[in-house]
């Protein structure tokens, strides 16, 4: 069971061959012995669960028309307010919040019958590429405990390539779901921006959050993005639109498929094993009846240095909140309000969050905001605009997800500015606010490559389709790190 498919396991459980509660326990029990080693969930409530898991039970027996996961385990990142249930945001400032309601993404799932396992451990507030900045420690990759898994979203990855849980939520502001999807060797996807209500989501950066679903396969996120996706007049930036079914054009034939090739993604700075794999996913492609088309991103070059202006610019104001006065830590001793402040925050947020909190206040900071802030958006509008003009040429953008493979804890920690690399092919995406997702495409030295699709605004489900008839074709997504059966 642990390697089926959501359809799969949708399937067993209207069969009657399980049940939710045999699923669900199956699962804990998973996390019960393995999480030990790789740290992944901040927090499991197995009593929860299985009061959840036996309320599908009696849907499903009732013999009521019940949503296609319902039954289904399902495991948070600890960026979505759960009700009743821990949210930490992977950082000490929130290490005992107790949110008194829902996010819109968790809503979704609740209604979809799903099981909730727990909350994912994540890089604190969502600002890592490695998940080492995690105030609960950092997650392990399964394929190699001695690597990290990506982040923000690895405990997500994590998770399921180790098959604890058999999907999860992530989110994604810079390549967060993306990125560790591809060093752990699964399928992530970040779709439009505004296309999942970021209400309950706690805010890093606001104009390029983006939470979606991250599983073994296409077909499975785009199962969960059907019960993930829709308006949600709570958060402003939340699109009206009808609903779609992203599962429409999963088995749509690939003939004619034109796929554009950045040459800014294929030059210097990608491992020779990355290249090798995604070169071969190319040529598989090919081998379906896609064509490719050389493209240029010319601006794509700035999107790194735009980024870290634009996303700390709005942590800084994002933040600001967590001040001890409403909620989350506070220092235990201090003379004055002022005081209080300063301890607080000087206690409550890591490394990585002061130093994006100081970039981001100094680059709003009255005589630099037109040299930076303005500067930097101005960058962005450009960025968007060579996408448009790729897709003109093309129906699919594809490349390597991240230069290289898992890389060893401590390797890049020290120099912020080689982590920050790590997302230097997917930062763009969410600078333009366009869908993406990353499948796995082989391995180099044992661990897992990563290969991104990129489609126009709303295009998910062509998207889903291009990488599921990939997946038809080839293994990488069914493969299990060993060690974990």
């Amino acid at each position: 069971m642990i390697n089926s498919s959501l359809r799969e396991l949708s399937a067993a459980l209207a069969q009657k061959k399980i049940s939710s509660v045999e699923l669900t326990t199956l699962f804990l029990d998973r996390i019960e012995q393995h999480n030990p080693t790789l740290n992944a969930f901040i927090t499991v409530d197995r009593e929860r669960a299985l009061g959840l898991a036996r309320a599908a039970d009696a849907k499903l027996g009732a013999g009521e028309t019940a949503p296609p996961l319902t039954g289904i385990p399902l495991a948070h990142k600890d960026i979505f307010c759960t009700r009743g249930l821990r949210t930490t945001c992977g950082s000490k400032m929130l290490a005992n919040f107790i949110s008194p309601y829902d996010a819109h993404v968790v809503e979704r799932m609740n209604d979809a019958g799903m099981v909730l396992l727990g909350k994912c451990n994540m890089d604190e507030f969502a600002m890592g590429s490695s998940n080492e900045t995690s105030y609960f420690g950092p997650v392990k990759n399964p394929w190699d405990t001695a690597r990290v898994p990506g982040g923000s979203s690895g405990g997500s990855a994590a998770e399921i390539a180790a098959r604890l849980v058999p999907a999860a939520t992530g989110t994604d502001t810079g390549g967060s779901i993306r990125q560790p999807a591809a060093l752990c060797g699964l399928t992530g996807l970040k779709p439009t921006y505004g296309v999942v209500s970021r209400y309950g989501m706690i805010a890093f950066a606001s104009s390029l959050d983006q939470g979606g679903p991250m599983a073994k396969s296409a077909e499975d996120c785009a199962l969960l993005l059907n019960a993930m996706a829709g308006f949600d007049a709570r958060d402003s930036t939340s699109l009206d639109r009808p609903a779609e079914d992203y599962t429409r054009d999963l088995d749509k034939p690939l003939d004619g498929l034109r796929i554009g090739l950045p040459k800014e993604f294929f030059g210097a700075g990608m491992s020779e094993g990355v290249r090798a794999a995604v070169e071969g996913a190319l040529a598989e492609y090919r081998r379906l009846g896609a064509t490719t088309v050389e493209i240029s991103l010319p601006n794509s070059g700035l999107s790194v240095p735009a980024y870290y202006v634009i996303a700390p610019a709005e942590a800084s104001s994002n933040l600001a909140r967590f001040d001890g006065v409403r909620y989350g830590h506070r220092a235990a001793e201090y003379r004055d309000l002022i005081e209080m402040y300063e301890k607080t925050r000087a206690e409550g947020f890591g490394a990585e969050v002061k130093r994006r909190i100081l970039i981001g206040t100094y680059v709003l900071s009255h005589g630099y905001y037109d040299a930076y802030y303005l500067k930097a958006q101005q960058v962005r509008r450009l960025i968007a605009a060579d996408f448009q003009e790729a897709f003109k040429s093309c129906d699919v953008i594809m490349g390597p997800t991240a230069p290289s493979v898992a890389f060893k804890f401590g390797e890049k920690s020290a120099d912020p500015v080689e982590m920050y690399l790590s997302d230097i092919y997917t930062i763009a995406v969410n600078l333009a606010g366009l869908p993406g997702m990353s499948i796995p495409c082989g391995f180099e030295q044992g661990l897992p490559v990563g290969l991104q699709l990129i489609a126009p605004w709303f295009a998910e489900a062509k998207m889903l389709g291009v990488a599921h008839r990939y997946q038809q074709a080839t293994d990488w997504h069914t493969r299990m790190p060993e060690g974990w059966q």
